[in-house]
């Protein structure tokens, strides 16, 4: 039997790539997307296999169509989507260029619902029960002030997880995300060098240490697995 398909964006490094290992390690080919193309082959390369490697701005909504376009005609239809790719830019509140909001909204939001509706035209188009799993985050619900459109645009993405959950159950089709608190990643390095700022992070940690990015891939994993074939909607 051919294998399942499954599409993991910003896959070059860190969560993305822990997503694509386990995916992978669970029987499904994985098309790695990042906008890295050094990087995002290395990745693939590395998990070895039939991983395929394809780059993707994903701010860049043609772009995003051209991407589905080609792994169709490629590899074939995606089954499994995990929108992972996303960026930060930290700034001062009163300060922080509108540019840069934009630019987080383009790729969090933006980038986000447009893989979710090409990857669903095509499932509802062939009769796929795929799952599509987001990754939000915990500041979707806990805010901090110098990351500003970070937070608003995971927020964004917990009820674009929700109504686009309702709006494709109907073709047996899920809609899941993840919400990281501070996992061990390049994204928290600034964090990882400063102990005063390490030791804030960890005291709102219930566990007391950082998460581990295959941590959060297993989540990921179990979310499009059959053995979530009844939950939709939620944010683990």
């Amino acid at each position: 039997m051919a294998k399942r398909i499954a599409l993991v964006t910003g896959a070059a490094q860190g969560i993305g790539f822990a997503c694509a290992e386990a995916l992978a390690a669970d029987g499904f080919r994985v098309v790695l997307s990042d906008i890295q193309a050094e990087g995002v082959e290395a990745a693939a390369a590395k998990i070895g296999g039939d991983a395929v490697a394809m780059v993707c701005d994903m701010s860049d909504v043609a772009a995003i169509g051209t991407l589905f376009d080609r792994i169709e005609a490629e590899v074939g239809p995606v089954e499994a989507l995990v929108n992972n790719a996303g960026i930060g830019l930290p700034g001062a509140f009163l300060d922080y260029p509108l540019e840069d909001f934009q630019k987080v909204l383009d790729v969090n939001v933006t980038g986000v619902f447009a893989a979710t509706q090409r990857a669903a035209k095509t499932m509802v188009a062939r009769g796929l029960k795929g799952a599509i799993v987001n990754m939000s985050s915990i500041n979707a619900v806990v805010a901090i002030p110098a990351i500003p459109a970070y937070c608003a645009s995971k927020g964004a993405v917990m009820q674009l997880t929700k109504a686009s959950s309702l709006a494709l159950a109907e073709h047996g089709i899920r809609v899941n995300a993840v919400g990281p608190g501070s996992i061990d990643t390049e994204m928290m390095a600034a964090v990882n060098a400063n102990p005063v700022a390490m030791q804030k992070a960890l005291s709102r940690t219930p566990l007391g240490r950082l998460g581990e990015a295959k941590e959060i891939a297993d989540a990921v994993a179990f979310l499009v697995s059959d053995k979530a074939s009844y939950i939709t909607g939620e944010t683990i």
